[in-house]
């Protein structure tokens, strides 16, 4: 893959907009695992999407990160605004590219997600990424970075918290075990009072393995027909979802499906999608599946297993699922687990 700075920085055209990227879907880099984090490093914090709007949200992230023995920076633009934008889509992609340029930073991980990731991805210079390896960990917003650096460049990226996530006991063990040590995930247990459950008609009988993809579904959709589009075949996919009504969620699993996105799939592993009913002011219909019909009524022909109701996205109990990393999934205990190391020495 050749790809110079030239063709997505110097692309850009006299109005500030950045120009079509072409790109061969049939080249797939090699993984890279970025460095493991070890307390006494430095986290880099962002705000590729939307901003937030009182200093003390900042102090929140530093707070979580320092509590876990990291030391916190901000980057340049941090706390800029431009209506539901973090800043100017050129100075929130330089922030990206200057932390990871930046050797005193260690990895980097999104304040918040939003809306806005996505118009960075032009932006970016993915060869000085892939040049500059570290760890890059968000979700929601954040699924189209981690699904774009991941395939443009091969760098494992990281679904997990933001900076303003919830820090509790069961999302932290994740980020220490994940991020800091070269070993594998072992199984990867559903929080108490999540009950996971199988949508398929069929039984299944083995365990499958691949590599992980996915994110946010509204994220995953809008990838389609771009250069960074979702690569699902061989994978096993994670999918979460907030705030759609079901009739939504039945729509971008069809266009999914009709994108060839479930052919060759080797399993999927569904969130509980928080606030995912019917809305309760004026309902798009007066009668409606619920989100599990719909799952079910989109997924449970498949020739793999389908896990519905895990803890995945906008809840507080949070693992962190690699990119590219190998997984496991085992419909027999209705439990998935990571199989190899997600960082290296």
């Amino acid at each position: 893959m050749s790809v110079t700075r030239r063709e997505f920085i110097g692309g850009l055209t006299a109005t500030g907009v950045a120009s079509t990227i072409q790109f061969d879907q049939s080249i797939k880099p090699d993984l890279i695992k970025p460095k493991k984090i070890s307390p006494g490093d430095t986290i880099g914090i962002i705000a590729p999407a939307s901003p937030v709007f009182e200093r003390q949200a900042l102090l929140k992230a530093q707070k979580h990160w320092e509590a876990l023995g990291f030391n916190v920076r901000f980057a340049p633009h941090i706390s800029d605004h431009l209506r539901y934008l973090a800043g100017s889509d050129q100075d929130r992609a330089s922030d990206v590219m200057s932390l990871f340029t930046d050797h005193s930073i260690d990895a980097i991980i999104a304040l918040r997600g939003g809306y806005g990731s996505i118009r960075l991805l032009p932006y970016l210079d993915f060869n000085l990424i892939r040049e500059n390896p570290k760890i890059l960990m968000g979700y929601s917003d954040i699924t189209t970075l981690l699904l774009a650096i991941h395939r443009m460049t091969g760098l494992v990226t990281f679904h997990g918290p933001v900076g303003l996530s919830t820090y509790n006991e069961y999302s932290t063990r994740f980020i220490m075990e994940t991020l800091t040590r070269c070993k594998p995930v072992s199984n990867i247990p559903p929080p108490e009072e999540t009950f996971p459950m199988l949508a398929n008609t069929r039984k299944f009988s083995q365990s499958v393995q691949a590599p992980l993809t996915g994110g946010n579904l509204s994220l995953i959709v809008a990838t389609l027909g771009t250069p960074y589009e979702i690569e699902t075949n061989d994978h096993i996919l994670f999918i979460e979802e907030v705030g759609e009504e079901p009739y939504r969620i039945d729509r971008m699993l069809t266009q999914l499906a009709q994108s060839g996105k479930f052919e060759n799939i080797r399993g999927i592993i569904f969130d509980q999608c928080a606030g995912c009913g019917p809305s309760d002011y004026k309902p798009a219909f007066d009668n409606t599946f619920s989100v599990e019909e719909v799952i079910r009524d989109r997924l449970a022909e498949l020739e793999c297993p389908v896990l519905i109701n895990a803890s995945i996205g906008h809840v507080a109990d949070k693992p962190i699922l690699p990119l590219g990393i190998r997984a496991e999934l085992d419909p027999n205990s209705l439990t998935y687990s990571l199989i190899e190391p997600a960082v290296c020495e």
